[in-house]
């Protein structure tokens, strides 16, 4: 755990850690004040709740909670973006697998502050494991939760198939923090959260 919060914090990524979902959740909701803040489609998220007790003080945007809505501009447009990773690599690299591009863009939009929020079954070894977990662990649990109509939803395993319901359209690897994002955040959790 160490060498990987050293390597995250070498690729300009700031570092916070807490033993419960329930202590990574009060901190959230304690920084955040007056903000339009982000919310990327995560179970990580829907397990802290947090997005009743950040709406109290923020303007909230989270197509989860909100089916139909389109959220996804605002979101993205947020002063604050929070969300998961699929994996993080013991290299200090954050990989997230996106369908629709909504989730990986609102990392990459000019923003104050961006927040990953990473239960400790996200994280993986070198680059190669954690691409497999992403595409075999959370992309299968994702299309299942999802309802959708795919291979790996069926057996577990990514196909890199051509399915109509296929979650995996976009990678994101963040090697390093991008230049004009104000502060991007890792926020661990030393508990099993999400896919």
């Amino acid at each position: 755990m160490e060498k990987l919060v050293e390597n995250l914090r070498k690729n300009g990524f700031a570092v916070t850690e807490f033993d419960t979902a329930a202590e990574a959740a009060d901190y959230l909701v304690g920084t955040l004040h007056g903000k339009t803040v982000g919310m990327g489609g995560s179970m990580t998220l829907g397990a802290l709740d947090i997005y009743d007790r950040l709406r109290a003080d923020n303007t909230v945007y989270w197509h989860q909670i909100v089916p139909g809505d389109d959220t996804c501009v605002p979101a993205c447009n947020a002063q604050v973006y929070i969300t998961s990773a699929n994996a993080v690599s013991e290299e200090g690299y954050i990989l997230n697998i996106d369908g629709r591009g909504n989730r990986v863009a609102g990392t990459l939009m000019k923003k104050e502050r961006v927040l990953f929020v990473i239960g400790q079954n996200k994280l993986a070894g070198p680059f190669p494991e954690a691409l497999d977990r992403a595409r075999n662990a959370a992309a299968p649990q994702n299309a299942r939760r999802l309802h959708k109509k795919t291979p790996c939803a069926a057996d577990g395993v990514c196909h890199d198939c051509a399915s109509p319901d296929r979650i995996c359209n976009a990678l994101v690897v963040l090697w390093k923090k991008p230049s004009w994002c104000g502060e991007m955040e890792v926020v661990l959790v030393h508990q099993d959260l999400g896919y």
